[in-house]
């Protein structure tokens, strides 16, 4: 059995600073569970052109509001608590924070190393590495 608190992740290397914000992982390929649950913090007021190539996202909006934008489509979902949105073709997106910060729980499929982060400098999509 696992078990862990935010507190005990804060701070220590399964707190990832991913680019426009905070990615804490509570569960990842160390732990030997196909999967990875992360609470993520996306900085108010930012948006990030994301992709992951190697895995399956799915996140749970806990607090703030912000939206998400299919890239391929065009298409935008606002997000707010109580909102699940699936990146189930590894979708490239547009991730955005509103006037608040926005905090995702975040399952992947295959599980994360644990130190993934995204290169937000390119005009294209940042595929995690």
């Amino acid at each position: 059995m696992i078990v862990r608190t935010l507190d005990q992740i804060e701070g220590t290397d399964r707190d990832i600073a991913w680019g426009n914000g905070r990615s804490r992982r509570f569960l990842i390929r160390a732990d030997g569970v196909p999967y990875s649950v992360t609470d993520t913090i996306v900085k108010a007021g930012t948006s990030s052109f994301l992709q992951y190539r190697n895995h399956i996202e799915t996140c749970y909006c806990i607090a703030g509001r912000g939206r998400v934008r299919d890239h391929k489509t065009g298409v935008e979902h606002a997000i707010v608590p109580g909102t699940i949105y699936s990146l189930d073709k590894f979708d490239a997106h547009v991730l955005t924070a509103d006037e608040e910060d926005l905090r995702l729980i975040c399952v992947f499929h295959p599980s994360l190393n644990g130190d993934e982060t995204h290169d937000l400098t390119s005009l294209e999509h940042s595929s995690a590495y």
